[in-house]
């Protein structure tokens, strides 16, 4: 699901709910994508469900760095599909549960920027802080904002996974909060190819959601444009009081 924000936005908040049932191991629910990196909820094993913020390297090849990270975070590189520094918090959610997300994109006025994640927990009600990391050769505020659902383990493609998105919200530097209420549906290359097409999104409980895998056969065609009803209900965080 592809979002469209203002120019000069510097926040981006989300709402995640994976249905009950619907947390597959092997499954990576991104709530907060945008042009450099993505933060959302995986599941890699049955004991092993993290909270992920990863930013990519720059285009030039400069190397994306940690510039902090919170309580129990783990840092490290990754490399495979493109290159980058990786953060993650072993945080055990739950489905059924909805979690917020806030993203931000600051340049630092030395040619880079910093993009910064949390993550709201409705189990203890607060925010927890996830990372900051600067990428080089890069002065932007967000574009390209997005959400995806995606199968990370190839041998478990016939489970079933599925997610909704609620109450999108994006910030700018005038500090003027707009909501966004419709998305851009589309699929990577396997979709678009007609390799599998066990894969739906559009609009559920007045939610953007996205479902595939299973082999299921009602599939929604790809490269159209959903609306779901406004909420708002602009996010009640405090931004001057983040971890």
């Amino acid at each position: 699901m592809g979002y469209t924000v203002p120019a000069n936005t510097e926040y981006f908040y989300n709402e995640v709910t994976v249905p009950t049932g619907q947390d597959k191991i092997g499954s990576y629910f991104m709530a907060n994508g945008f042009n450099g990196g993505y933060a959302g909820m995986q599941v890699n094993s049955a004991t092993e469900p993290r909270i992920l913020f990863s930013g990519w390297d720059a285009d030039s090849g400069a190397k994306t760095t940690l510039v902090r990270k919170g309580p129990n975070v783990v840092d490290n590189g990754f490399g495979g599909e493109g290159t980058g520094g990786q953060s993650y918090l072993l945080y055990n959610w739950t489905a059924g549960n909805t979690y917020r997300f806030l993203t931000r994109a600051q340049p630092d006025g030395a040619g880079g920027t910093d993009f910064s994640a949390w993550f709201y927990t409705p189990e203890t009600a607060t925010w927890r802080f996830i990372a900051t990391w600067k990428r080089p050769a890069t002065t932007t505020y967000f574009a390209g904002v997005y959400s995806f659902l995606e199968n990370f383990n190839p041998d478990n493609g016939y489970m079933e996974r599925s997610v909704q998105y609620g109450n999108q919200w994006a910030r700018t530097t005038a500090g003027t909060w707009s909501e966004l209420t419709s998305a851009r549906f589309t699929g990577d290359a396997t979709a678009a190819n007609a390799q599998r097409m066990d894969y739906a999104g559009g609009v559920q409980n007045g939610r953007f959601y996205l479902r595939n895998g299973g082999f299921f056969a009602a599939y929604v065609p790809i490269n159209q444009t959903f609306s779901r009803p406004a909420t708002g209900q602009q996010p009640t965080v405090n931004l001057s009081t983040l971890p």
